[in-house]
Parts: C-alpha cells; sequence; structure tokens
C-alpha cells in the first residue's frame, strides 16, 4: 500500500505550539495534505498521554485511528526529546525521536523518563539524559521501539550540531549505534548533502515536518509502498527492502533556518568560504558566527557532493502549496485569497501532495490560473531562486523574481 508519513509533530502541550494541535485537528488536516500515518506527538507528556489512550483505538498492528470515527487517517506513537548531558568535556543537546509500537510500551518509557525529568513542563521535555541512555530505555520498554536523532544537522540542538553535536554517530551512540537505523535531515539539508558522508550509507534519511501548527504539517514526509503497520513502517526503515520506501519529499534546503553560517542580530549571512575567511567571526560585532548546516555537512563530509551511495531513497523537493499561490498571486501566504485558492484546489483533486508532486500541470491549469500552475511547474523543476537561511532565519523564496517581466511567464527559465 502507498501511504505518506510524517513522523515528526507536536501537539498543544509543546512550547510555542498551536493549540489546534489536538487529535481532531490532525485527522482532519492528514486529509488535506494526503497523510496516511501521522505521529501523535509529544507522548510522553502526562495529559497528552491520557487523551491518547482515551481517543485513539488500535487499526493495523501498531497503529491507531480516532476512536470511534471512520477515518482512513492512521497515529503513530512517536515523540521528541531534549537531551542535555556532558559528553566527552562539552555540553551535548541532541534531539531524539522516539517509536513506540504500543500504549503500554509508551507507559513503560514515560515511567523510565518521568524518574530523569519534569514530563509535565513541556511536550518534548528536556532531560539530562544520556543519547544512549535513552536508546536503552526504549528497547527495554520493547524490543522493536525506535530511537532516530532528530533535525541531525541544526546547530544547537541535534546529533551533527555545530555547537553541541558529535562526530559519529558512534560517538555519541557508543554500543548503542547499531540501533540506530536513520536520523532525519531536518529542514537546512537534504539527502544530496547528507550522501556526502560515508558513514551514512547504511542509515536511512528520514524527512518529517516538526510542526508546531496544522499548517505546516506534512511540509516535509516520507512515502512508503509497504504494509500499513508499525512493523511494516519499521522494516522500510531498517532498509529490509529498499523498494518499500519509494522517496522523501524535502524543503529545498536553503528555504530552511540553518543552511548558511550567520548571525541574525547583526543580519550577517556568509557561505562557509566567507566565513572561513574571517575566523567564523561576525563581521560587525566579532561575535561567534553561528555555523550552519551546509559548513558542518563539508566539515564532515569525506566525498564530494553529487556521489549518491547504492541502495539510496530518491527524494523530490518542494514548496507549500500556499506559498506557491501567495507567490504567484504576489500576496502574503496568509491573505483571503490565498486561503480560498488553496481550499478550492484542495476541494478538486484530494490532497495537497497530490497537487505538488503528481497532477498534471495542464490539469491545475483548468481549476487555478495559469500563474498558480506555472509556478507549481517550476518548483517541481526545482526553477526558484532562495535567499538561503541562516543563524534561526528562514530563506526567502522567490518563484516569481519581482524582476521577471509579465511577459516572460511562460519562457523557460532556470533560477539558482
Amino acid at each position: 500500500m502507498r501511504f505518506a508519513g510524517d513522523f515528526h509533530i507536536h501537539s498543544k502541550y509543546a512550547r510555542a505550539t498551536s493549540k489546534d494541535m489536538n487529535l481532531e485537528n490532525l485527522d482532519v488536516w492528514a486529509k488535506i495534505k494526503g497523510i496516511g500515518v501521522i505521529s501523535c506527538g509529544d507522548f510522553t507528556h502526562p495529559a497528552w498521554f491520557k487523551e491518547l489512550q482515551e481517543k485513539l483505538e488500535p487499526s493495523e498492528p501498531g497503529l491507531f485511528k480516532l476512536r470511534g470515527v471512520q477515518s482512513a487517517t492512521r497515529f503513530i506513537l512517536t515523540t521528541e526529546i531534549s537531551c542535555i548531558y556532558s559528553k566527552g568535556g562539552a555540553v551535548r543537546r541532541v534531539h531524539l525521536i522516539l517509536f513506540a509500537p504500543s500504549l503500554e510500551a509508551v507507559a513503560k518509557i514515560n515511567a523510565a523518563l518521568g524518574k530523569i525529568g519534569n514530563l509535565k513542563a513541556d511536550g518534548r521535555p528536556i532531560l539530562g539524559l544520556d543519547a544512549k541512555e535513552a536508546v536503552r530505555i526504549c528497547l527495554e520498554a520493547d524490543p522493536e521501539c525506535m530511537v532516530v536523532p532528530a533535525h541531525a544537522w541544526t546547530p544547537w540542538f541535534a546529533v551533527f550540531g555545530s555547537k553541541s553535536g558529535f562526530n559519529s554517530l558512534r560517538e555519541c551512540f557508543e554500543e548503542y549505534t547499531p540501533y540506530i537505523y536513520a536520523i532525519e535531515t531536518g529542514l537546512s539539508s537534504d539527502p544530496l548533502m547528507n550522501w556526502q558522508l560515508s558513514q551514512l550509507d547504511a542509515i536511512t534519511l528520514l524527512s518529517n515536518s516538526d510542526s508546531h501548527s496544522l499548517a505546516k504539517i506534512g511540509r516535509e514526509a516520507n512515502f512508503f509502498d509497504t504494509e500499513l503497520s508499525y512493523r511494516g513502517i519499521a522494516d522500510a526503515m531498517k532498509k529490509k527492502d529498499a523498494k518499500k520506501f519509494l522517496f522523501t519529499a524535502e524543503f529545498f534546503p536553503e528555504e530552511g533556518k540553518y543552511h548558511y553560517d550567520g548571525h541574525r542580530a547583526c543580519g550577517v549571512v556568509l557561505k562557509p568560504a566567507e566565513s572561513k575567511k574571517y575566523n567564523n567571526i561576525c563581521l560587525k560585532c566579532a561575535k561567534p558566527l553561528t555555523i550552519g548546516v551546509l559548513n558542518r555537512v563539508a566539515e564532515l563530509a569525506d566525498r564530494p557532493e553529487g556521489v549518491k551511495p547504492a541502495n539510496a531513497i530518491p527524494y523530490k523537493s518542494m514548496i507549500a502549496l500556499e506559498e506557491i499561490i501567495a507567490d504567484a498571486l504576489g500576496m502574503r501566504v496568509a491573505a483571503k485569497k490565498v486561503r480560498a485558492e488553496y481550499e478550492n484546489i484542495i476541494k478538486h483533486f484530494g490532497n495537497e501532495f497530490s497537487v505538488l508532486l503528481d497532477v498534471n500541470v495542464k490539469d491545475i491549469e483548468r481549476v487555478a490560473s495559469l500563474k498558480i500552475a506555472e509556478g507549481i511547474s517550476r518548483v517541481r523543476e526545482g526553477k526558484v531562486h532562495i535567499a538561503p537561511g541562516y543563524d534561526g532565519e528562514y530563506g526567502k523564496i522567490e518563484i516569481f523574481p519581482k524582476r521577471e517581466s509579465k511577459h516572460s511567464l511562460s519562457q523557460p527559465t532556470l533560477f539558482s
């Protein structure tokens, strides 16, 4: 069975997250986006875990659905935790995604983690816990549990982060490294960048939204053709059958908040070579730059960009449909006309992933404007211009640059 999965989102109990992030709304928006299996998020939070127990019922093995509701949306039990601890003479800040096959396993994980930190404080709890110990706790709760390093390259909170990470998975997870089957590439990197590290050849590259609001669900996702079950997903992640994991849908990495180096407070943004020239120091205030993902990947890479490992999972780059519509109309994403166009397109084609990835552009032209259809076509072909993100600032995308003539709409153009 073919379906899309988004395995990293947050609930209304996480900091800086919309109060609309409840199970009922997640069920609805998964359909709008085209997601078959969505994370429940934040299962360590006591109040949220109680809701999961009350509102979810088992469906296929290891997956869940809203209790008493006829819905195609399936929930998978995952959560994110923040491990902050000292190791190797440095403070480490590593975020992890925990996967569990049952509510019983979740209860055991929560009991163990509750002895280490305050699970009530945040949907993504901060724990003084070595990342490898988190793997041990999960495997003791149930051998089918999995641990995936979250947004693996983010400077401040990631296994490879420039500010507090490691140079290899083995440095971080030691004897538990064989149980790390996947990493989450995050918004600021894509598989092409990760393929530069031979140490990741056997590791599956996942892409998830890490969404804090309903509209951001599915901004990155994973596409499978496998049995609809926890084990089916787990086996695909473990590369037991390479054909079962079809591809990932990705941000253009330049759009991510940490792609380039920089210092947001001073508006300084630099390519890695420029940062090196200035000794990683801000040109304006002389404080250290935040070293971004592109630079960090280059630091750890042992082969050039462009090499594709054997059995690598393909990927497709995309931009959210509302952003494409807004750019085509010359409006803000929040504009009412943008929302109306979005709803009209979804009504005709069923879900956002179908529109972004599959529907014939000529069919889109019959429902939306020529320019919106052209925007979708350009994104599929990678014909976009992006001012890269840096130091917590999202990159700025232009599909139709302001300098472009109105009369050049149908002319072939390629933007870096």
